[in-house]
């Protein structure tokens, strides 16, 4: 069963939101996509300042069985990006919602985020 923190936003595409309350939030894949994903082996990121509507494509995973686009959540600017996944891409495996994590934006569009899954719509649409 895959973990699935209930302070979290979830997508339908697999990726999670922690908002802050300073209007930042960082994103990343679940820990059910990285399980579905495997082994990852490589990350591409955007640069700190690209802006992001939701639904755009943000970057790119690798996995052993997959190569897989992350989809942007929310519209935003990337404000810093987690540099460690350059050389420990598996970090998104041992630890998605923690060391794994992928971008940091600041929230263009707070009412975007009440059109994200909670925890429990999340459960039900991975089973």
């Amino acid at each position: 069963m895959a973990n699935i923190p209930a302070d979290l936003k979830y997508t339908t595409e697999h990726e999670y939101v922690r908002a802050g309350p300073d209007g930042s939030a960082e994103i990343g894949i679940t820990d059910y996509a990285q399980g579905e994903l495997g082994d990852v082996v490589y990350v591409e990121l955007p640069k700190v300042g690209a802006k992001f509507s939701r639904h755009d494509v943000f970057g790119t995973i690798e996995a052993v069985k997959a190569v897989s686009e992350l989809f942007s959540p929310i519209s935003g600017e990337v404000t810093e990006v987690n540099a460690r996944l350059d050389k420990e891409p598996a970090l998104v495996n041992t630890d998605p919602y923690g060391t794994g994590w992928m971008v940091r934006m600041r929230i263009a569009e707070k009412t975007e985020l009440d059109q994200l899954l909670s925890s429990e719509d999340y459960a039900k649409q991975v089973g």
